[in-house]
């Protein structure tokens, strides 16, 4: 049988460049509730951070500078009261890129299997690491609360996997998962969990959790500034957890050439050392969700709930694209069709609260609620 080489699909964003030209028409232009991209300022520490470090010329540590990763265990010990050593936090580019690449060297270390498991309503980046790496993208069944359905992945699949990727809140959902679970799942059937938790700072309905909680054994965590600080467009990001595991992803990474750059670090440790600029943004973030929910629940007739976590709106439109293109008529605003997280959320809507709350109320005026 003849392989058949690989033909990167449509970037999901990319589709909706029609609907983008419908909303363009607008007075205002283009109300982009579509993707995740903070629009809120980071704090002036940070940017100052960012122009005075003088790392700029030299080489930074793959694994994150001793500052950085001495940052992320302390700001671990505030939030979720456990120390993680140090020799097990590294750095990373950014949270996206640990996602697409960490399947292609879990698969190095372990050749005899060749499946990544992840939610099946979930951010697109999961199933492309795994194929990517040339392994087997499993989704699994979410439960009635959102969480992963565990008890439903077979036998097959648990003999063959090499990772499985939990989100907690979930990206697009904002469902809070069983991460304990999870992490017992993992160590009784060998399968290394990773948790993706970027959005752990944004959870309304219980305090927010890591897998770490529940041991290091077995279980890596990640974690972003991206959203916390609104730094999305400086990288910075890192993962912790089983002591195996961090090492062996450390060595692989500093021959890839894996380094967040020497001005991003130092900024990442100003971020991760103050918390109250996190706390004023969760309030930001929590006005928008209730006020965009209204607008939308007006407008539309359908009940938009709010979620346990994250800054999205996930509800049911029925058909997400029908959805998504009469808002961006009607409004100028677009949004994200539920089956960009995979076949499961077709029918659903994902809203990113992430616009100045002038351009929210714009939304108001242009649908007339």
């Amino acid at each position: 049988m003849t392989s058949q080489p690989f033909v990167p699909p449509p970037y999901p964003y990319d589709r909706l460049d029609a609907l983008a030209k419908l909303a363009a028409k607008h007075d205002g232009g283009v109300i982009d509730l579509s993707i995740g991209t903070p629009c809120d300022a980071p704090t002036a520490a940070v940017v100052a951070a960012l122009s005075s470090s003088n790392t700029e010329r030299g080489y930074p540590p793959s694994i994150g500078s001793e500052p950085l990763r001495s940052a992320a265990r302390e700001w671990m010990r505030r939030r979720f009261n456990i120390d993680v050593p140090l020799a097990q936090i590294a750095a990373c580019v950014g949270s996206k890129e640990f996602v697409a690449t960490t399947p292609q060297y879990m698969k190095l270390r372990r050749p005899d299997r060749d499946t990544v498991l992840y939610p099946a309503v979930s951010y697109p980046t999961y199933e492309m690491g795994a194929t990517l790496a040339g392994c087997r993208a499993v989704p699994v069944p979410m439960n009635a609360r959102g969480g992963l359905d565990l008890d439903a992945i077979s036998a097959s699949d648990v003999a063959r996997a090499l990772m499985l990727w939990v989100n907690s809140p979930s990206n697009p959902t904002g469902a809070l998962d069983d991460l304990a679970a999870a992490a017992l799942w993992g160590r009784n059937h060998g399968v290394t969990v990773f948790s993706d938790e970027c959005y752990v700072e944004f959870t309304w309905s219980r305090s927010g959790e890591t897998i770490l909680q529940n041991g290091l054994d077995g279980v890596v965590a990640l974690h972003s500034l991206s959203k916390r600080s609104n730094l999305a467009g400086v990288r910075v990001a890192f993962y912790a957890g089983d002591a195996e595991i961090v090492n062996y992803l450390k060595e692989v990474r500093k021959h890839v050439g894996m380094m967040v750059p020497g001005p991003a670090q130092a900024a990442g440790v100003v971020a991760l050392n103050d918390d109250a600029h996190v706390a004023a943004q969760r309030d930001v973030y929590a006005r928008r969700l209730q006020r965009t929910a209204e607008i939308l629940s007006k407008w539309s007739g359908i009940a938009v709930p709010q979620p346990a976590g994250g800054f999205y709106l996930w509800f049911d439109a029925a058909d997400g694209w029908q959805f998504a293109e009469r808002l961006a008529r009607d409004g100028g605003t677009l949004v994200s069709p539920g089956d960009f997280y995979g076949a499961g959320g077709a029918n659903n809507v994902r809203v990113a609260v992430v616009q100045p709350n002038a351009k929210i109320e714009l939304l108001a005026k242009r649908l007339g609620v």
